[in-house]
């Protein structure tokens, strides 16, 4: 064995099953060779742009300060670029073979979509082709919410994306991503951002200018929780050696 004065290091990353779900159900998938659905682990040659990230989220660790906000954005990035690469079929296996994983996958898929129109009885339990009960305990598994919250919150985001980018007011917002009290939406709108609608906004568009700051740690934030409506995050855990 050839001796070297320089040590090994490896490092290890944990993956977040819901990122990984969620992410998986908006990219289309790689093409898949015959045999990865059968590997019990993947082996696959560093390409330059996932060294990358790997070592921009290594160097946070001499500024733990902003480790809060760009681990998060830096942890998505690798998780995306691991699902277009060559561990990507093998990734989608590891999470969604032999599970309800992939039923649920394209139940949140088609609720982004579909967010506007009301929920009948148990429509999403039969997209799922699961009973009632065993869907709901699946889907707030893996998104952290009831499928009823998960779809305010989808309604909440698009309105207020709305009343920002397309001048609508709080009322219009509100019918158009599927409210018909603008009282229930106000009430909800104000739990889920802190602020009634228009103060809310209002808010927003002063941020850039009046607090910059302010502006760049709500983005951290905002993207830290993905793509989708949860708020839960998880932090990337860095282990070097």
């Amino acid at each position: 064995m050839r001796e070297t004065s320089s040590p090994l290091l490896g490092l290890m990353l944990t993956l977040d099953v819901r990122s990984i779900l969620q992410m998986a159900s908006e990219i289309d998938p790689p093409r898949s060779r015959r045999d990865d659905a059968h590997r019990s682990i993947s082996f696959e040659a560093l390409d330059a742009t996932l060294l990358d990230a790997l070592v921009r989220l290594v160097n946070l660790l001499d500024e733990p300060t902003l480790v809060p906000r760009l681990a998060p954005l830096i942890h998505q990035e690798i998780t995306i670029r691991l699902l277009t690469g060559p561990h990507g079929p093998h990734l989608r296996h590891l999470v969604i073979a032999g599970s309800p994983g992939q039923q649920i996958a394209k139940v949140v898929a088609w609720l982004k979509q579909h967010f506007a129109q009301p929920l009948q009885g148990d429509d999403l339990a039969d997209r799922a082709h699961m009973s009632p009960s065993t869907f709901r305990q699946h889907f707030r598994a893996l998104t952290g919410v009831s499928p009823l919250q998960y779809q305010k919150q989808l309604r909440l985001q698009e309105a207020r994306q709305l009343m920002l980018n397309e001048n609508l007011d709080a009322g219009g917002a509100a019918v158009s991503v599927g409210y018909e009290s603008a009282s229930q939406f106000s009430r909800e709108y104000s739990r889920l951002f802190g602020a009634p609608p228009q103060r809310d906004v209002t808010r927003m568009r002063l941020a850039p200018v009046a607090r910059p700051a302010d502006l760049r740690r709500t983005i951290a934030r905002s993207t830290a929780r993905g793509t989708g409506p949860s708020h839960r995050s998880t932090r990337p855990s860095i282990v070097s050696r």
